[in-house]
């Protein structure tokens, strides 16, 4: 991967995933890619997203600490896309456009102001093309 990418919340709730051991395999390679090549994105809502998930809704819920510590380890290593009014205007001209909901619209939106050419989701279309962004599903 010579490009930018952005990683979406799924490819980090897969990465704990028991039951889905191939997709937990994939997100994980995906994840430690990204820590090694430095090219990967996220954006303050996938982190929101995945502690919001993470916390409550994991078979084992995993606790604050664990939390903090995997926000240092992995999140804050990787680059971040912070919200800006840019970054919500986008966002709606994407949900208008594309007819996908207002936060999956962020994602994109997040994608494209981090430069990225590829959003790795499962909960997109998979080879569609918005404003320069690819979306691929890696599983």
């Amino acid at each position: 991967m010579s490009d930018k990418y952005f990683l979406d919340t799924n490819i980090f709730i897969y990465s704990f995933d028991q039951k889905e051991k191939s997709k937990r395999q994939k997100a994980n390679s995906l994840i430690k890619n990204a820590l090694h090549e430095g090219k990967g994105h996220i954006s303050i809502q996938v982190i929101q997203e995945f502690f919001n998930v993470a916390t409550r809704k994991f078979e084992v819920p995993i606790s604050l600490l664990k939390s903090k510590e995997y926000l240092e380890k992995v999140f804050m290593l990787l680059e971040v896309v912070y919200p800006d009014e840019g970054l919500i205007k986008t966002g709606l001209d994407i949900a208008t456009t594309t007819g996908y909901s207002f936060y999956d619209s962020l994602i994109i939106s997040a994608a494209l102001k981090g430069g990225c050419s590829v959003l790795y989701s499962e909960d997109l279309q998979d080879g569609q093309r918005v404003m320069g962004v690819t979306i691929k599903n890696p599983f």
